[in-house]
C-alpha cells in the first residue's frame, strides 16, 4: 500500500507518494556489487542533496574568468595582483601572484590554493598564509589563492567544506578560469590545500580526476568514517550562528540521510576516498605528529588506502612543526612541496 510522506525542505511541506517511508524512497537501488565496490552508481532521479555527491560534482560544467588584475606590489622574483572570477553567480576574490622571468613556451604552470579554516571574518586575502605564496611563486608557479566564498570580500555565504559542495564549485570554477588565461598553461594546473582544504582538494580532485597534481598539509575528512574516528579539535571554529539557512539545511541533511554510516548509499557518494580508481593525478601528504587540532590518524588512513591503488603518491611525516607545519619542518615541507610540482606541473 502506498503512504504519503509529508517533507518538510526549506519551511514548505512537500507531499510525496512513496511505497515506504525512508530514505532509500530518494535513491534508486543501488546493486549490492556496485555498493561494496564503490558506490558509484547514481539515481536518474534527483534526490535531496545529490549536488554535494561526487557524481553530481562530476557531471557539472565549470566556467569561469579571471576579471581584471590589479597590481598591488612586486618582489623582484614576482608580482601580486588582486583579481577575481565567477562562481555560482558570486564574485569570488583571490590574490594572484605571477613569478617574474620569461614567460614558458606553453604558458606557466599553475597551483590554485586553497586555504584552511580561518574564522571567516577574520581572513585576510593579503595576510593569510603569504609566506606559503610567495615560495610557491619564487620558484616558478603562478598561484592563485582564492577566497572562498563569504570570506574577506568573497560574495556569498561560508558553505563549510565537510558538508556541502560549495568551495568544490569554488576551487574547480578557479581552474576553469585558469585554464582560459592565455599565460597559463591549462593543462598544468595543480592545487594546494591546508587543513579543511584537505577534504576540499581530494573532492575536487574526485570530481576532475584529470587534475594532474595535489598537495595537501595537515588535511582532515576523506573518508568521512575517518571523522567519525578523530573528529576535531580547533579552537577557532566559530559556529555560523548569523547564518540560519546554513544551519538549517545541515540539519535537513542530517535528518534525511543522518550522519554518516559507511553502509548509506548516499554518504557512499560523499566520500572522495570511494572513487580513487578515477584518479590520474599525484597526491602528495605532509602532516605532523604533534598537531593537535587535526589527527595525523587522517593522512595515514588516506595513504593506507592509496597504497592499494597505482596513484602517485607521497607522504611525509613531521615530528614537530604542529597544525601549521612551523619551524625546520615548514622548510623541509615547503621545499618537498615544490619539488613535487615541478615533477608533475613543469
Amino acid at each position: 500500500m502506498k503512504k504519503l510522506l509529508f517533507l518538510i525542505f526549506g519551511g514548505f511541506i512537500v507531499l510525496v507518494i512513496a511505497k515506504q517511508s525512508n530514505v532509500s524512497d530518494f535513491i534508486a537501488p543501488i546493486p549490492e556489487k556496485l555498493r561494496e565496490v564503490s558506490g558509484k552508481l547514481i539515481s536518474p532521479t534527483p534526490f535531496p542533496f545529490q549536488e554535494m555527491t561526487i557524481p553530481s560534482l562530476k557531471s557539472r560544467t565549470y566556467s569561469s574568468e579571471l576579471g581584471n588584475l590589479k597590481a598591488i606590489g612586486s618582489a623582484g622574483s614576482y608580482t601580486r595582483y588582486l583579481t577575481s572570477y565567477q562562481s555560482d553567480g558570486l564574485k569570488v576574490n583571490g590574490l594572484f601572484t605571477i613569478p617574474s622571468g620569461e614567460e614558458p613556451t606553453d604558458g606557466w604552470p599553475a597551483i590554485i590554493f586553497i586555504h584552511g579554516y580561518i574564522p571567516p571574518t577574520l581572513y585576510r586575502t593579503q595576510q593569510n598564509y603569504a609566506s606559503y605564496v610567495n615560495y610557491l611563486a619564487r620558484n616558478g608557479f603562478v598561484v592563485f589563492k582564492i577566497d572562498l566564498r563569504g570570506h574577506d570580500q568573497s560574495e556569498g555565504e561560508p558553505g563549510g567544506a565537510y558538508y556541502s559542495e560549495d568551495y568544490i564549485v569554488d576551487v574547480l570554477n578557479a581552474r576553469a578560469a585558469l585554464q582560459k588565461a592565455d599565460f597559463v598553461n591549462p593543462d598544468k594546473i595543480g592545487l594546494w590545500g591546508h587543513s579543511m582544504a584537505g577534504n576540499v582538494v581530494l573532492r575536487s580532485l574526485a570530481s576532475r580526476p584529470d587534475i594532474p597534481a595535489v598537495v595537501i598539509w595537515a588535511g582532515a575528512v576523506y573518508s568521512y568514517e575517518d571523522f567519525v574516528k578523530y573528529r576535531l579539535n580547533d579552537n577557532s571554529y566559530r559556529p555560523p550562528s548569523s547564518n540560519v539557512q546554513r544551519q538549517r539545511r545541515r540539519q535537513q541533511l542530517f535528518d534525511t540521510y543522518g550522519e554518516f554510516t559507511p553502509d548509506s548509499p548516499f554518504w557512499q557518494q560523499v566520500a572522495a576516498t570511494n572513487y580513487l580508481d578515477d584518479i590520474k593525478g599525484a597526491i602528495q601528504l605532509h602532516h605532523a605528529v604533534d598537531d593537535t587540532v587535526v589527527n595525523i590518524g587522517y593522512s595515514i588512513d588516506l595513504i593506507t588506502k592509496l597504497d592499494k591503488t597505482s596513484i602517485p603518491h607521497e607522504f611525509y611525516e613531521y615530528p614537530s612543526g604542529g597544525h601549521n607545519l612551523t619551524g625546520n619542518s615548514y622548510n623541509q615541507a615547503m621545499a618537498r612541496t615544490v619539488e613535487f610540482f615541478k615533477k608533475y606541473l613543469k
